[in-house]
């Protein structure tokens, strides 16, 4: 290329070459196109070579492949003009070609796929991912929700169990935290304060576990690094409910007996805990509750 003509070509960013790249754009393709959107008028396939950097007859071919995916349009003869196709229209035609791609895929691939085999224990891990996943759980939730968690965790969710409360889905919740009524979705819906006074202590307060339709369940340790585990194996849902519906039946007695226990136990029942705690745990506690 001579000087004069480096000069003139403005190179494309590379950042939007990747990405057209990714859509399905050649080099030449993606420089062409965003010559065209950068000169804002009819070129001819001599300019766009000139002003894009792109050998003339590599030119030619691109402009055909453009047309041919409607990311161009040709406007005169005699010569040829071509104009870009607006790039709001272009990438919206191509995002609905793309799921409806998609689906129609993934349709048939299931159709082929064998059962999945509901005794696995999948492990997940990364905050945004495990968190995306008890979203899609929550929205695909029909029958009923358990959930246990604590409110900060809770909170990042509070769309999707808004709209499943509206849905009719029955929710059990238990609670870390102070405020039972932000967290009770409709009428369908029962949360309680874990043991009454919704203190955060040990490990088990970084847990969020959550049971859908008694069908699946998955439980993440949300600290430093977000872990989880989810599965469909029945007795391990079963587990994951039972853990839930006993801390609603002592958030229950908790809040009819809870100065009766504390006289039995000590507060925030320091005597049973501190008698099966590790020494790490029971240091824990006591910074936690004062003890």
């Amino acid at each position: 290329m001579s000087s004069n003509l480096a000069l003139r070509v403005q190179a494309a960013p590379d950042d939007l070459m990747a990405d057209l790249r990714r859509l399905g754009f050649t080099d030449y393709e993606g420089r062409i196109y965003i010559e065209l959107v950068r000169q804002g008028k009819p070129g001819t396939a001599y300019e766009l070579s000139k002003n894009a950097g792109v050998p003339r007859p590599n030119t030619y071919n691109a402009l055909e492949a453009l047309a041919q995916r409607g990311a161009v349009l040709a406007v005169s003869e005699s010569p040829a003009r071509y104009v870009a196709t607006p790039p709001e229209e272009l990438l919206g035609s191509i995002a609905r070609e793309t799921t409806a791609l998609c689906n129609d895929v993934s349709v048939r691939l299931s159709e082929m796929a064998a059962p999945v085999d509901d005794q696995l224990v999948w492990s997940l891990t990364g905050d945004s991912s495990i968190h995306e996943k008890v979203n899609r759980l929550i929205v695909n939730a029909r029958e009923s929700l358990m959930i246990k968690a604590a409110d900060d965790i809770l909170a990042r969710h509070i769309d999707s169990l808004t709209e499943a409360g509206e849905r009719g889905v029955e929710m059990l919740i238990v609670v870390y935290g102070p405020d039972a009524k932000r967290f009770t979705f409709g009428p369908r819906c029962r949360t309680y304060i874990h043991e009454g006074n919704g203190l955060r202590m040990g490990s088990t307060d970084n847990l969020f576990t959550i049971a859908v339709d008694h069908g699946s369940m998955l439980t993440a340790h949300v600290t430093e690094q977000v872990r989880a585990v989810h599965t469909s194996n029945r007795p391990i849902v079963n587990l994951a409910e039972s853990l839930i519906r006993h801390d609603y039946y002592m958030a229950e007695i908790c809040t009819r007996f809870g100065g009766e226990i504390e006289a039995a136990f000590g507060p925030y029942l320091r005597d049973l805990r501190l008698a099966c705690f590790t020494p790490e745990q029971a240091e824990t506690f006591r910074q936690k509750t004062g003890l």
